[in-house]
């Protein structure tokens, strides 16, 4: 869920108005994804990988979402937002993974 959030708030979306999938799958596209989305979609397909990874069969994994940001999702998704308030905490968020 925090790929989507990250991915709906990213400039991709949000100014140059592609899809999220358009934003991952074309490369041109993707090199300018904020290193804070890159970094949430590596988590998550490792966390897919672990799906099939029979290692972790008897283990399993860590649950997928926690229902934190489902609010921020839904009011993404509906277009209930505030496309500049949107950049500006991205731009937060990425900035404090930097340092």
């Amino acid at each position: 869920m925090a790929v989507a959030v990250c991915l709906q708030r990213s400039p991709c979306v949000l100014i140059e108005r592609h899809t999220p999938r358009e934003c991952i799958e074309n490369p041109e596209l993707a090199k300018d994804l904020p290193e804070l989305c890159k970094a949430q979609m590596k988590a998550f397909w490792e966390c897919r990988k672990g799906f099939f990874d029979m290692s972790k069969r008897f283990r399993g994994n860590a649950p997928l979402s926690t229902g934190k940001y489902d609010q921020q999702f839904e009011n993404l998704s509906s277009g209930n937002f505030d496309p500049q308030e949107e950049v500006r905490k991205l731009r937060i968020l990425d900035s404090s993974n930097r340092e």
